[in-house]
This record gives C-alpha cells, sequence and structure tokens, in this order.
C-alpha cells in the first residue's frame, strides 16, 4: 500500500467519524422503545442495509464524477458542506421511535439515505475513483460509528476544534476534487501553483467562515 492509498483511507475513515454521528443518533432514537431483544436486530439490520445502500451509491457517484465538470461542481458543493458544519447548520429529519422491528429498520435506512449525501459526496471525492477504498474504509469506520458514536459526539460537544479539523479534512477533499477535475488540467497544468494553493486556501476559507459566523452569533446572543 503506498502512500496516497493509505491517506485517502484515513480521510475516508475521517470523513464517516466526523459526518457519521447523526446518523449514530437516528439508530439510538428510530430503536429506542423497541424490547432489548429486537433493539439489537434493528440496529444490525438497519446499519447493514444502509451501509450497502451507502457503498452503491458511493460507488456510483465515484462514477459520476468522472463526468467533466461535475468533479468541480462536487469539490465546490463540498465546501459548502464543510462550512455548514462550522456554522452548525445541519438539520437532520425528525426521527421518530418505533415499536415493530421493520418501522425500526425503516426509518433508520431512510434517514441514513436522507442524511447521508454529504458523506457519500465526500468519500467519493477522497477515493480518487477507486470504489475498493469506498468499501475498506466503510468497514473500518461503521463498526466505531455505531459502538463510538456517543463518545465522538460527547467529545466534539466538549472539543469544538475537533469539528474545524473535521471541517479541515472536508476542505482538503473538495480542494483535491476541483483539482482532479480532468477537464482543467490542461488549466491547471499551465500554473502549477495551484496545486500548492488551493487546498490551504480552501482550507482558510472554511476555517475563516467558521470562525466569523460563530463570533457574529455570540455577539448577537
Amino acid at each position: 500500500m503506498d502512500f496516497e492509498i493509505i491517506q485517502s483511507i484515513l480521510i475516508i475513515v475521517g470523513i464517516d467519524l466526523v459526518l457519521g454521528g447523526d446518523n449514530a443518533i437516528v439508530i439510538a432514537l428510530a430503536s429506542r422503545n423497541l424490547p432489548t431483544s429486537q433493539r439489537n436486530k434493528a440496529i444490525l439490520l438497519g446499519t447493514g442495509l444502509a451501509v450497502g445502500l451507502r457503498i452503491i451509491m458511493t460507488g456510483i457517484a465515484v462514477f459520476l464524477l468522472q463526468i467533466p465538470f461535475l468533479q468541480f461542481v462536487g469539490g465546490v458543493l463540498l465546501v459548502y458542506i464543510a462550512m455548514t458544519l462550522v456554522t452548525e447548520q445541519e438539520d437532520g429529519p425528525e426521527i421518530q421511535a418505533h415499536t415493530s422491528l421493520m418501522a425500526a429498520v425503516k426509518t433508520i435506512v431512510f434517514a441514513d439515505l436522507v442524511m447521508g449525501f454529504d458523506n457519500v459526496l465526500a468519500i467519493a471525492g477522497a477515493a480518487r475513483g477507486e470504489v475498493y477504498l469506498v468499501v475498506f474504509g466503510l468497514l473500518i469506520s461503521v463498526p466505531i460509528i455505531i459502538w463510538g458514536s456517543k463518545l465522538i459526539l460527547a467529545l466534539m460537544e466538549r472539543f469544538p476544534l475537533l469539528i474545524y479539523i473535521g471541517a479541515a479534512v472536508l476542505a482538503y477533499t473538495a480542494a483535491e476534487m476541483i483539482l482532479g477535475e480532468a477537464t482543467l488540467q490542461y488549466f491547471y497544468s499551465g500554473f502549477p501553483l495551484l496545486h500548492w494553493i488551493i487546498p490551504p486556501l480552501t482550507i482558510a476559507i472554511v476555517m475563516a467562515t467558521g470562525v466569523w459566523y460563530n463570533l457574529l452569533k455570540e455577539r448577537s446572543s
């Protein structure tokens, strides 16, 4: 395994940990009214189906990003997603608790699909066109999300800096997507310094946006 593959896997796992906390909340809320014996079944079955669908969706996204300019657009959209992370603007769907196993499973899968778009896009960009990296990264991170999500969420609430680190990872991935746009390689080749400028500049913009927004929010409250 060369450095780029290891880097991609670490980024995918990091993205899952940062963006996967909400999915763990969905699992907990949807299954909280089930009997204990069924709760574990709902968690395993719902998560398994959701992960399978996410792998399929991310695989499709990997190939779609090969369409001219879609990778560039995806990178710009991922910058916006990173900004919503640091400005706390993400809103998830309302989750209703269920007393039947299949109803809880359906809720887990549906909510994961609704809330997982940012995750799919970010992972597709980080995978560099390799679907096996998507699968490998998800297999590593999903167990961590399921069993360690409460700890991850608690750490993020206690140490807000972790949110900024996660947003920086997304911003870096977005910059790599923008620079990886095949249709614009002729332009990038004429300005090789862009490969050194765009990633830190993208991270700086996202970080500055988050700090500025949150300072304004504190002053207005």
